[in-house]
């Protein structure tokens, strides 16, 4: 069914026992089960308490899902199919996709660069060409 580990980066292996799963009735349409089957998908992960993430990519989920966690649980939803099992993959596609990012190294710093002589006199020129152009389109006192 769903695998035992599950791969976010190089380097950064989820295990299964680490996730909570909770299931309920789900919203919407589905037909005559819809009151009896639990396809509602609920995938909670403990950010704050895991022993799998490293302190440094701990402090980096952290602070990049603060306002997506609830004591240091990220939580996501999914109850788009009327199946359980396609709920349960897309919530844990949804979880692997915002751990992936969440824990990404950050950018390298900008390195400062300065134009080129030759594009400060093409734009120079251009500015030029549009001030003759919005000149010419002036109208002049009439001519006696």
């Amino acid at each position: 069914m769903l695998p035992r580990e599950i791969p976010v980066r190089a380097g950064l292996v989820l295990p299964s026992a680490e996730l909570r799963w909770r299931y309920s009735r789900s919203s919407g349409p589905g037909g005559q089960s819809v009151n009896t089957s639990d396809s509602r998908v609920e995938l909670s992960f403990d950010v704050a308490g895991s022993p799998t993430l490293s302190p440094m990519l701990r402090q980096r989920a952290l602070a990049r899902l603060a306002d997506r966690l609830t004591d240091g649980v990220f939580t996501v939803v999914a109850s788009e199919q009327r199946s359980q099992l396609r709920n349960r993959e897309a919530a844990l596609d949804r979880l692997v996709d915002a751990l992936r990012v969440a824990t990404a190294p950050p950018p390298r710093p900008r390195r400062a660069t300065r134009p080129s002589r030759g594009a400060v006199e093409r734009r120079l020129q251009a500015k030029k060409q549009r001030s003759a152009t919005k000149r010419d389109r002036r109208s002049r006192p009439p001519e006696d």
